[in-house]
């Protein structure tokens, strides 16, 4: 097979079916049986939804498996350069073999009939996980959780429920409680869930589709609580207090993600190594990354180089917060982003600590937000915005004139992604 074979093949996905995203599981259940029910043949499945940190908890908690000796796979989405980041075997990366072939297989089972682009690839991430002896699987929703693509498993060994927030309002709904009930319907009879931090609303209706279903919760500030204390981790639940290195993963939000790693590693029984493993080893791209190498950086000169692809008013706050932790210097953003997103949310936190916000359209992106719409809306929120026709422009053009500058590139994993290729 040549190089190009998977993005042929992912390109072909693409067009067989009119929308992007079509929240049912029909036709996931039925390319499935036509497949021999892969998902029937998995490792032990740890099942992760939520708004917000379910890469970065996803990362904490297969360096922590990785560090107890485990063999870990992962499903993780969107990528960011290649889409053999979506699907993590047992040694490293799907190869380009390995998924044009798992990927051909499905399309011939599929035989041309409907199906999303995110159900036909995840089969495929199912099927090379049936065929890959592992410890432990690790499958993130893509979007909600109730309706999601991933949620084929009858009985995971664990859920996990990260902070949820308001985002994807025209699929999930518009109110909190209603969108915490589509990352609820990940919950299994009887199979235990770890409940990251939870505003009440969002918390009350996990609880009850807990109830409904026996499924025992461990909550944040109920069964298990997390801080930061002398520039390390404290972490306690009823078996006791863990004393750990500060998560790798940059910001005070990454703290609240380790919490809700730590909760299910000790669900699972693991043991010392993979807890300080969590903590040390955990990597996660485009979440607060600092670049160190390539064009951009090069662009920048003096200047930091950081990378952030959160884009709800969530992640706004989150990254607004890890910057406050960082040693003091001037911070100017570059911000892409999606026409789908509240842009004045993600931005307004930010206000506060950064000094100006160049804005840029997402070059090959068809809903990116007009740089000019996405400036006008930096300025609603209380920034000083200009534009740049490129990241590198824009880049540039900070670095001449704030040469000790803090430049974050931020607003969309889409922007991030791109970033990662030109500055590769």
């Amino acid at each position: 097979m040549t190089a190009a074979t998977s993005d042929i093949l992912l390109d072909r996905m693409m067009s067989l079916h009119p929308k992007v995203i079509d929240l049912t599981l029909d036709r996931v259940w039925r390319l499935l049986a036509a497949l021999d029910h892969p998902e029937q043949r998995l490792a032990p499945v740890i099942h992760i939804a939520g708004t917000n940190g379910k890469g970065s908890t996803l990362a904490m908690i297969r360096a922590g498996l990785q560090g107890a000796g485990k063999r870990v796979q992962a499903y993780t989405s969107p990528h960011l350069a290649r889409f053999h980041e979506r699907i993590r075997l047992t040694d490293g990366l799907i190869s380009e073999p390995a998924l044009a072939a798992v990927l051909d297989e499905c399309d011939s089972a599929n035989a041309h009939a409907p199906i999303t682009y995110f159900e036909i690839t995840t089969c495929a991430a199912l099927l090379a996980f049936a065929r890959d002896p592992a410890d432990y699987c690790l499958l993130e929703v893509g979007l909600g959780g109730r309706l999601d693509a991933t949620n084929v498993i009858d009985r995971p060994a664990l859920t996990v429920i990260t902070p949820i927030s308001i985002d994807h309002q025209q699929f999930l709904g518009d109110t909190l409680p209603q969108i915490a009930a589509e990352k609820a319907g990940i919950l299994k009879r009887g199979v235990p869930c770890v409940v990251g931090p939870q505003q009440d609303a969002a918390l009350q209706v996990i609880e009850d589709r807990a109830a409904r279903l026996g499924a025992p919760l461990l909550a944040h500030g109920q069964h298990w609580h997390v801080w930061q204390e002398r520039e390390r981790l404290i972490y306690q639940d009823e078996r006791g207090l863990l004393d750990l290195p500060l998560p790798r993963l940059i910001g005070p939000h990454q703290v609240q993600n380790a919490g809700t790693a730590l909760a299910a590693l000790r669900a699972l029984d693991m043991g010392d190594p993979a807890y300080e493993a969590a903590m040390t080893d955990a990597e996660w791209p485009a979440r607060m990354q600092r670049l160190r190498t390539g064009p951009l950086v090069q662009a920048a000169g003096r200047a930091d180089l950081w990378l952030d692809g959160g884009h709800n008013p969530a992640a706004g706050t989150a990254l607004a917060a890890a910057l406050a932790t960082l040693p003091p210097r001037p911070v100017h953003l570059v911000c892409g982003m999606l026409n789908t997103k509240d842009v004045t949310g993600f931005m307004a936190p930010l206000a506060q600590v950064a000094e100006t916000l160049t804005a840029v359209s997402i070059p090959g992106e068809a809903n990116t937000l007009p740089a000019e719409t996405a400036a006008a809306a930096a300025r609603q929120a209380g920034l000083t915005a200009t534009t740049a026709d490129s990241v590198t422009a824009a880049v540039t053009r900070i670095a001449a004139d704030s040469p000790n500058a803090r430049i974050v590139i931020c607003g969309s994993l889409y922007l991030a992604g791109r970033v990662l290729r030109d500055n590769a």
